[in-house]
C-alpha cells in the first residue's frame, strides 16, 4: 500500500507525461533484459550447450500427445556446433559444389553465432537430418509446442538418449579436407579421433551402462558416418537413410559369399529408423504444376559401383528413346536449375540404386511433384507404415527394367487420371519430408507434420521391441552371452 500511496503522490505533483516516460523506460529494459536472457543466438562461451536448462522459461510448453522423452548427452559443443564454427572458418572446399558455401562463408556469415548455419555444399546439406533434429532439441522450452520430443533434463526420466554428434559433418569434413586420404585410416584421422571422444565419453556413463546403449540414438545419415566405430554403435538406434553401407560390410565380413537373407547383426528395422534426404531442389505445389511434356528424366552419375552398376545398364536402355532424357549432372549451381527443369517438366523421374539403394534424387522429385519410378530392389523407405509409397510412386523390378522396352512402354501406359491421382497424393505427403523449420540455426518451432516430428514418431514405435531387449539383457547371468541374430523383416 506505501508503494501505491507514493506513486499517487508523485502523479499529482510530477506533469503527466512524466508518467508516460517513465513507464516506456522500464518497458524497454524489460524488453532488452528478456531478450538478453531466452535470445538463442547469442553466443556462449560455455564448452557445451546443452545439458543446462537455462534455456527454460517457467510456461509449460505443450506437447503433442504420447511425447517421446528425450535426454540430450552431454558432449561438448566441439563435437556438434563447434564443427560448424571449424568448417566455416575453411578457406575453401575443393569438392563440387562448394560455391555457395565459399561465397557465403566471406560475404554473409556473422561472427561469434551460438548456432551457426549448416552447409548448402549439396554433397552434405543432403545428410543434414542431424542439424535439424539437434536443433528442435535446442529451441527453448515454450517455444517447443507441436513437437513429438519432450526435452527431460534428468536422465531417469528419459525414454531415450540422443547423442549430439554431427557425425556427417564430421566425416565430410575429412574427406574433403586436404587429408581425406587419411579416411579409413586411424592415425592423422581428425575424424576417427572425434568418432573415438564420442564413443569412449558415452559408453563410460551411467545411462549407457545400464542399458547397453539400446536407448542411445545417434544420426548417421551419411554412408560412412561413424566408419571405426560402428560395431560398438550395433546396439544402439541408428537414424540412417538407407542400410546400404552396412550390407557391403556384411559382404566382405562373409568372404563375398550373396545371400538373400542379409546376415548383419548391426542394423534392423526393428530398432533402427530409415530418415528422408534433405531435398535439394524447391517444393512445387499442385496449385503451380504446368503440362508436362516429358515421359521420363534422370539426371545424376551414369557410373556407380556395387548395386549402382543397374544404373549404367539402364543409361544404356533408355539413352536413345523418345521424350526420355538421360543427363549426366552434378550438383552444383548449373546443375540444380537443369534438375529443376527438368523435373518439373516430366511425368516420371528415374530413381535406379547407387552406390547406395537410394538417394537425394527421389525426395527432389516428390518436392517436384515428378512421380518416382523406383528401380532399387534392396531399398528401404522413410516412415513406411505411415504412407504408402505406391500411392504415388511406381516400383519396378530391375529384372523387368533391364528387358529392353518394357520400362517405357510400362510408363506409358498409365492415364491421364491414375497420373493426376498420383500427384495429388504426392503434394499431400511433400511435407513429410521437410527438415527446415525457417528458423535461424534450425532453432524455433517445428512444422506439426514435417521429417523432425515424423522420425521422434517412429523412434517412439520401437520403444517396446527396445525395453525389452534391456530388460532380457539384465536378467542374464554373468559369464552368459546371448548370440547375435539377423532379425529379418
Amino acid at each position: 500500500m506505501a508503494l501505491k500511496r507514493t506513486t499517487s503522490a508523485t502523479t499529482m505533483a510530477s506533469p503527466r507525461c512524466s508518467v508516460s516516460v517513465l513507464f516506456l523506460t522500464f518497458s524497454l529494459l524489460a524488453l532488452a533484459f528478456f531478450f538478453f536472457l531466452f535470445n538463442p543466438f547469442h553466443h556462449s562461451s560455455s564448452s557445451s550447450l546443452l545439458s543446462s536448462p537455462s534455456l527454460l522459461s517457467h510456461q509449460a510448453p505443450q506437447f503433442l500427445p504420447n511425447s517421446i522423452k528425450v535426454y540430450v548427452a552431454d558432449l561438448p559443443r566441439s563435437l556438434n556446433y563447434g564443427l560448424l564454427d571449424k568448417y566455416w572458418s575453411f578457406a575453401s572446399d575443393s569438392r563440387l559444389g562448394s560455391d555457395t558455401d565459399k561465397e557465403f562463408r566471406f560475404t554473409h556469415l556473422p561472427k561469434g553465432l551460438k548456432f551457426p548455419p549448416y552447409p548448402e555444399n549439396p554433397l552434405i546439406k543432403q545428410y543434414s537430418a542431424e542439424y535439424w533434429i539437434l536443433g528442435d532439441l535446442m529451441t527453448p522450452q515454450e517455444q517447443r509446442f507441436g513437437s513429438f520430443a519432450k526435452r527431460v533434463f534428468d536422465v531417469e526420466e528419459a525414454d531415450v538418449v540422443f547423442v549430439p554428434f554431427f557425425a556427417t559433418l564430421s566425416t565430410e569434413m575429412q574427406l574433403g579436407g586436404r587429408a581425406k586420404g587419411a579416411f579409413r585410416k586411424k592415425v592423422g584421422n581428425e575424424d576417427y579421433e572425434r568418432q573415438r571422444q564420442v564413443v569412449d565419453f558415452v559408453k563410460s556413463t551411467e545411462a549407457w551402462k545400464r542399458s547397453g546403449g539400446r536407448d542411445h540414438v545417434f544420426v548417421l545419415t551419411d554412408p560412412v558416418a561413424m566408419w571405426h566405430v560402428r560395431a560398438e554403435l550395433a546396439p544402439a538406434i541408428l537414424l540412417v537413410v538407407d542400410f546400404g553401407g552396412w550390407y557391403r560390410l556384411d559382404s566382405k565380413s562373409s568372404n563375398g559369399n550373396s545371400s538373400d537373407m542379409i546376415q548383419h547383426t548391426q542394423v534392423s528395422l526393428l530398432k533402427d529408423v530409415i530418415v528422408p534426404y534433405t531435398h535439394l531442389l524447391p517444393r512445387l505445389h499442385l496449385s503451380e504444376n504446368k503440362k508436362r511434356k516429358t515421359l521420363l528424366y534422370f539426371k545424376g552419375a551414369k557410373h556407380r559401383h556395387r548395386g549402382g552398376l543397374v544404373r549404367e545398364k539402364l543409361w544404356d536402355l533408355l539413352v536413345d528413346e523418345p521424350d526420355v532424357i538421360m543427363e549426366e549432372g552434378f550438383p552444383n549451381a548449373t546443375g540444380k536449375e537443369q534438375s529443376i527443369k527438368g523435373m518439373r517438366s516430366s511425368e516420371f523421374c528415374l530413381h535406379p540404386a547407387g552406390d547406395t539403394p537410394t538417394s537425394c534424387r527421389l525426395f527432389d522429385a516428390i518436392q517436384s511433384l515428378c512421380i518416382p519410378v523406383i528401380v532399387s530392389d534392396n531399398i528401404e523407405l522413410p516412415f513406411e507404415g505411415m504412407l504408402d509409397y505406391s500411392e504415388f510412386s511406381v516400383f519396378v523390378a530391375v529384372s523387368d527394367a533391364l528387358t529392353p522396352q518394357w520400362l517405357v512402354n510400362h510408363l506409358r501406359g498409365f492415364s491421364k487420371e491414375q497420373k493426376e491421382g498420383f500427384r495429388q497424393k504426392m503434394a499431400q505427403v511433400q511435407p513429410i519430408f521437410e527438415y527446415d523449420n525457417g528458423h535461424p540455426g534450425g532453432v524455433g518451432p517445428i512444422p506439426l507434420d514435417g521429417a523432425v516430428n515424423h522420425i521422434w514418431k517412429k523412434v517412439h514405435q520401437k520403444l517396446p521391441m527396445i525395453k525389452e531387449a534391456i530388460v532380457r539383457e539384465r536378467r542374464k547371468p554373468p559369464g552368459v552371452s546371448f548370440p547375435l541374430r539377423c532379425h529379418c523383416t
